[in-house]
């Protein structure tokens, strides 16, 4: 059955940019390969931990939504370990009434930026 996730990840902020899209790249395909199907992806920066993990202070948010089979998750989260490059990450199940917020602040996200402009 198929179900919709969100990843959070946090790379070590000793990552150029080219390694951090090399990164997000790496665990993009290794889900669309499986058969996921990526709904929504934010880059939210270099941002303040808070607390220290691997003596490091700050590190690279990534955020990954995605609908795929709930048996590829166990293989995608060994993944993050093995990446020295992850300081840590995070997978969620969403039940049906989170992915219709998340729907709904994306529409207002979007027609916010279109007031802008």
């Amino acid at each position: 059955m198929v179900n919709q996730y969100e990843t959070v990840f946090i790379m070590t902020p000793v990552l150029s940019e080219d390694q951090i899209k090399e990164t997000v790249n790496k665990f993009k395909d290794y889900l669309t390969k499986k058969g996921a199907e990526i709904v929504f992806e934010d880059n939210w920066g270099m941002r303040k931990l808070a607390y220290p993990v691997q003596k490091k202070s700050t590190g690279f948010y990534y955020l990954l939504e995605f609908n795929a089979e709930g048996n590829i998750i166990r293989n995608f989260e060994v993944a993050f370990k093995r990446d020295e490059k992850i300081l840590r990450f995070l997978t969620v199940k969403l039940d049906k009434h989170a992915v219709i917020y998340n729907e709904k602040k994306r529409k207002k996200a979007k027609e916010e930026k279109k007031v802008e402009a």
